[in-house]
């Protein structure tokens, strides 16, 4: 941050677990406050251990964590975390889960189902935690699933920013992959001034996209795919080829949260996207920072400024602007 606050004058502390220490590191960088120390170790039949090596007693205290792959070790160790710092008399204990695992499942898709994103909700309540700081919600509904205060942020101004700043808007389309999709790809369109296409998708079965039709005209525009969550990046990759065939000039992709497991990124490589931007929401693997056309741009900063605000009892919601 730019208004030169020293670590001793920042009434909170910050921790993180083994998910996403380069994006801790880097909030911790901006905040110009040290992470607190702490030992997250496993035993040899991996269980977690955490210990706190500083004193929490009384303390406003952050702790972040993403619970992507693995996901259950991730987030075991998030929760193991959180008992810690209850046990350890911490004053408020704020979960900062820049991706949240398990968002997918948040309605029962069939008879005898789990709402598995209510679940960890539950237990990351149950832990200890007595607020949640997240961003881009798979669905918004999930802010509901938690009993304590929950602020979702949005990567949309970070995403604004970058599209100006790397590809203007003359000629621009933003182009939803899906239905669903609609009112982040029209949010991110009315921030920039620019048209709206969506892309009508089928899936003839789980795991496995079709693109049926696009409804706007994309011939002659460059258009940039906006979504929250890329994991196998079967459907981006279809909808590139869709619009690539409907006439589009070119076609990059803006997403949230880059999961990219499996062939993923490799996928992407021999897709016709120009690029695909993520943000480090989840840490970047090996095969993401070789390819020649994935990017990840920080949300540090939008995180820092979320956690300087809840700290100081001051309003989020100016950063969704």
């Amino acid at each position: 941050m730019s208004d030169g606050s020293s670590a001793a004058t920042r009434p909170y502390k910050i921790l993180t677990g083994n998910s996403n220490r380069p994006l801790a590191e880097a909030i911790s960088a901006y905040l110009n406050l040290p992470l607190t120390k702490a030992s997250v170790k496993r035993f040899s039949d991996q269980e977690v251990f955490v210990e706190i090596n500083e004193n929490v007693r009384g303390e406003d205290v952050f702790f972040v964590q993403s619970t992507c792959h693995p996901a259950n070790d991730n987030l075991m160790e998030l929760l193991v975390a959180l008992d810690a710092l209850k046990r350890g008399s911490a004053r408020r204990i704020t979960a900062v889960l820049p991706y949240y695992g398990y968002a997918r499942q948040d309605r029962k898709s069939g008879p005898r189902t789990p709402i598995s994103a209510k679940l960890v909700a539950n237990l990351i309540t149950s832990a200890g935690a007595h607020r949640v700081l997240t961003l881009d919600l798979h669905a918004g509904q999930i802010q509901g699933f938690f009993d304590i205060p929950t602020d979702n942020l949005y990567a949309a101004p970070v995403f604004t920013k970058d599209i100006t700043d790397n590809y203007g808007t003359d000629n621009l389309m933003i182009v939803s992959p899906d239905v669903g999709g609609v009112v982040r790809a029209r949010d991110i369109a009315r921030r920039l001034d620019v048209e709206l296409a969506i892309i009508d998708k089928r899936r003839e079965r789980a795991g496995v996209s079709e693109v049926m039709n696009i409804i706007g005209d994309v011939k002659g525009r460059r258009c940039l795919l906006v979504d929250d969550i890329v994991d196998s990046a079967g459907t981006l990759c279809n909808a590139a080829v869709a619009l690539m065939e409907a006439g589009a000039e070119s076609v990059s992709a803006y997403v949230t949260h880059g999961v990219l497991s499996g062939g993923a990124v490799a996928r992407v490589s021999s897709s016709p996207m120009k690029e695909l931007v993520t943000t480090d929401s989840i840490q970047a693997t090996e095969a993401v920072r070789l390819a020649h056309n994935v990017r990840q741009i920080t949300i540090a900063p939008l995180l820092g400024d979320a956690i300087d605000r809840i700290s100081h009892e001051r309003s989020v919601s100016s950063l969704f602007r």
